[in-house]
């Protein structure tokens, strides 16, 4: 593949998905870290997004750390987001959506999110005056 044609991807899938990926703002607080869990908005975003173009989460967690998008995306927790939030997305998808190399760097963090994701989920906040954490992984359910 000649380098210009393999930029001229990267520049239109983003294109591409700029409009898309606006749904995903009520994630930011839990791809940010700033959230234990993310929020109802925030998986129906995600859910939305992932029914239009699975490949425009690929392409945001493949450029978390393109300092134009001007976000702080923790790529592990953006990886997990759709186990998270309960959402139908293989990580493993993103290698072709995207056209990686399969054994290349990038492919294999994809590979590396998948498997964090096999056992691993919590529901969504609630919205409003009431919060609900159940965390599967923790013996304890916490309710606040």
């Amino acid at each position: 593949m000649m380098p210009g044609f393999a930029l001229s991807d990267v520049n239109q899938d983003k294109a591409e998905c700029s409009n898309q990926l606006v749904g995903l703002a009520p994630c930011l607080p839990y791809v940010g870290g700033e959230a234990k869990t993310p929020t109802i908005d925030c998986c129906s975003g995600l859910k939305q997004v992932l029914d239009k173009s699975k490949k425009c989460l690929c392409v945001l967690i493949k450029d978390k750390d393109d300092p134009s998008l001007g976000l702080k995306i923790n790529g592990t927790l953006a990886g997990t987001l759709p186990s998270t939030c309960r959402a139908s997305a293989s990580m493993t998808e993103c290698i072709s959506l995207l056209h990686l190399t399969p054994n290349s760097q990038e492919a294999k963090l994809f590979e590396g999110y998948q498997k964090l994701t096999e056992g691993h989920g919590s529901t969504p906040a609630a919205t409003g005056n009431i919060y609900i954490y159940i965390y599967i992984h923790d013996p304890f359910t916490k309710i606040f």
